[in-house]
């Protein structure tokens, strides 16, 4: 038989675990890295204005509270901010205004605040727009923000990248200029990269920036749930092997979950990439 000291104990204890659950879902950052695809009429029914709807039900449902998006032009992030609650920060690619694609930062605007801003061109004179080294046919461009957590009073930064799909050499440059720039820009703060980098985990350019930052793949306490590769095509059938979008992450932060997700309607992705999502405390 409980007594009701015994019972106002149990009351207690579960009142405590609660607020602590509570506080440490308040504390969890669901982050996400998603090539939307650039929307051209040649993708047929894979077109932006076929598949839009489908890519904010994933975000909306997935409840991500950060997304670095790549490729996607100022329409597609515009139709993006019709989900309630979203803002974005980034530049477009070719002019640094709103020209060309971006690698946009979408947040939730309730909860976090941006306190700092700024854009970089993944090229040999990254404060102007231009190629870089061996690029042939697009500049690339990186945001970043510095933004405060609202629920925990923590600033950390988020850099978001599309490192170029042709130049070899590019690519290995732009991984150390990303290494160069977070230096540069967040210190010792905590950071979190985002990016499709076109580069799969043994190149030169995801080893460096993993020396810098840990791989949510690699540092998940729970093991990676979903395919390895991220890149689907748009076919529903593709294998799934190649792994080049990554969620990157200083010692700042705990990675508990990591997932790419396969989520599909009428076997139709909603982008020929895959998002990548990773489960994140700000531990110290």
């Amino acid at each position: 038989m409980v007594t009701m000291n015994k019972f106002f104990i149990i009351l207690m204890s579960l009142t405590l675990l609660g607020g602590v659950n509570a506080q440490e879902r308040r504390s969890t950052l669901n982050v996400a890295s998603y090539n939307l695809r650039m929307d051209t009429p040649r993708d047929s029914l894979n077109a932006w204005p076929h598949r839009k709807a489908n890519v904010k039900a994933l975000i909306q449902y997935h409840d991500f509270d950060i997304v670095g998006t790549q490729e996607a032009f100022i329409h597609q992030i515009n139709d993006l901010l019709e989900m309630p609650g979203y803002a974005y920060f980034g530049a477009g690619r070719d002019d640094g205004q709103q020209g060309g694609e971006h690698s946009a930062i979408l947040y939730k605007k309730d909860r976090f605040e941006i306190i700092d801003s700024g854009n970089f061109w993944l090229s040999e004179t990254p404060e102007v727009p231009g190629l870089g080294w061996d690029a042939t046919c697009c500049n690339r461009i990186c945001s970043w923000v510095k933004m405060t957590d609202k629920n925990t009073q923590r600033a950390f930064y988020v850099f978001n990248a599309h490192f170029d799909h042709q130049g070899v050499v590019a690519r290995r440059e732009s991984g150390k200029l990303m290494v160069a720039k977070i230096k540069e820009i967040a210190g010792e703060l905590p950071v979190i990269c985002t990016g499709d980098f076109n580069s799969t985990p043994e190149t030169e350019q995801i080893k460096g920036l993993s020396a810098l930052l840990n791989d949510a793949y690699s540092a998940t306490k729970m093991p990676p749930y979903g395919p390895v590769g991220t890149s689907n095509g748009f076919r529903f059938t593709a294998p799934l092997r190649n792994r080049i979008d990554y969620v990157l992450v200083s010692d700042h932060f705990e990675v508990t979950k990591y997932a790419v997700l396969t989520d599909a309607k009428d076997q139709r992705y909603p982008s020929d990439h895959l998002p990548v999502v990773a489960t994140l405390r700000l531990v110290r």
